[in-house]
């Protein structure tokens, strides 16, 4: 056993000098280089260009901004139940396996060979014995290196895509919320305008029987009121698949029966929006772009390095007998140790081939960083000039639905005295009711691209 130790050492510190002697891993673009690369003339400015974001750093706990409890129950319900964020916590686990995958080709691969089975050993030659191997690759010119590094990196972003997965799943359930919220003050809306269409009849029917109207007031009051019925049930039939689609997101039964809020909260003051530059930084999804770089740089790198020789140290302790005839010239046990080298001398150019296609994947990752900061920069504009425009017109629609109302008002009037027929009133009736139905539409858009907002600037859901 002695001499089995010393050859296993000898053949270790002959390893180690050949990996201590083999060159350095070389490291992939830094983020500044990157950005120089893959975004190259486009300098983020010291601020946002639209206007609407407020000053001061991107802060976490955007959803309990909302103060809606119950939304943030179905958030957490949906991080737990959804389909979706299932598929990607088993792609974390994938590439989590692949990085213990990878990293054991830099350890010694050690295995056993054994046979017995008495005289005739099962297959007739009597032999008997054990066998106990060792065999390890010196990573001379770091092709394991670059490996384990790569899918060290594909697990860094598939991590950080799961998080930019759960943040966009919990940006998803609260704008649900807030359609089924709009889509019931909607069906409120139709069934004001209903009863009012409705009222309408009755005066067109009075007025028919004191011969200050005629027939065709009736008829049109009466038309009027079955278009408000058709649109009521259409918005019931939307608010359903509102509900439906926010049940499956949390990962329950399609059956429209969730209850969702009915009415829209006061929202929550400006936020603040940070400065661009930090948008690299800080968006996950961004992040694992830039994560992905760096994996395919490495993987380049052991396509390369593939083309080089392999040197590999063996070692052995091997045990064999005989019931059956004498074994001669042989020791018991045996100890042995090598090396061996393996240089690829003609693949058909599947190597070369094999440093082509890491080269174009890589050129691919960074121009997939490019796209994915640009829309990066382009979604947090987006959000914050729809802040802005969404401010102005709510403001502009709550005076036009004031001017709407009295307007029919006076119509009304005009046609309980006599002074006109029932196409004006109808006509201002239908103003009011676009007007109304516009006004709940930007109240809850603006719900909408606020949720937008939070995630475009990649704040935390959670505090």
């Amino acid at each position: 056993m002695r001499n089995l130790s010393t050859i296993i050492l000898g053949a270790a510190a002959a390893g180690l000098l050949l990996f201590a002697a083999g060159c350095a891993l070389k490291s992939p673009p830094d983020r500044e280089a990157l950005r120089k690369d893959a975004l190259r003339d486009i300098v983020p400015p010291l601020q946002w260009s639209a206007p609407g974001g407020a000053p001061g750093a991107v802060a976490g706990g955007w959803l309990r901004s909302f103060n809606e409890p119950r939304l943030d129950a179905l958030v957490d319900e949906a991080l737990i139940r959804n389909v979706n964020l299932r598929i990607a916590a088993a792609q974390v686990e994938q590439a989590r396996a692949s990085l213990r995958i990878a990293g054991g080709a830099l350890a010694p691969a050690v295995g056993v060979l054994a046979r017995g089975g008495g005289d005739l050993s099962g297959d007739g030659s009597g032999l008997t014995g054990a066998l106990v191997s060792a065999s390890w690759e010196i990573d001379l010119w770091g092709r394991v290196r670059y490996g384990q590094r790569a899918a060290s990196g594909q697990l860094a972003s598939a991590e950080l895509d799961y998080a930019y997965a759960r943040q966009s799943m919990a940006a998803l359930v609260a704008k649900s919320w807030f359609v089924a919220a709009e889509s019931a003050l909607q069906r409120q809306l139709a069934r004001d305008m209903l009863a009012v269409a409705e009222r309408l009849v009755e005066v067109a029917q009075v007025r028919r029987r004191v011969g200050n109207g005629d027939e065709m007031d009736v008829v049109l009051a009466q038309a009027n009121v079955q278009s408000y019925r058709d649109g009521l049930r259409k918005l019931d039939f939307a608010r359903d698949q509102a509900l439906r689609s926010l049940e499956a997101l949390v990962g329950r039964y399609p059956a429209a029966t969730l209850e969702a809020a009915d009415i829209l909260p006061p929202l929550p003051p400006p936020v603040t929006a940070g400065i661009p530059s930090e948008l690299l930084e800080r968006r996950p999804d961004i992040v694992a772009a830039e994560r992905r770089v760096a994996a395919a740089f490495d993987l380049m790198q052991q396509a390369k390095t593939a083309r080089l020789p392999r040197i590999s140290l063996t070692a052995g302790l091997a045990t064999i007998y005989s019931d059956l005839f004498v074994l001669q010239d042989r020791d018991n046990p045996t100890l042995s140790a090598g090396g061996m080298i393996t240089l690829p001398l003609f693949t058909g150019g599947a190597l070369k081939g094999q440093v082509e296609l890491r080269t174009a994947e890589q050129k691919r990752a960074v121009a997939e960083y490019a796209a994915t900061g640009l829309n990066a920069f382009n979604e947090v504009e987006t959000a914050l000039d729809n802040e802005s425009t969404l401010t102005d017109r709510q403001t502009l629609l709550e005076q036009l639905v004031a001017q709407n109302m009295r307007a029919l008002q006076l119509s009304e009037i005009r046609y309980r005295v006599g002074n006109t027929d029932l196409r004006p009133v109808l006509n201002d009736q239908l103003k009011v009711y676009s007007s109304r139905t516009q006004l709940v539409r930007v109240q809850a858009e603006r719900f909408v691209q606020r949720v937008n907002l939070h995630l475009a600037l990649g704040g935390s859901y959670a505090s």
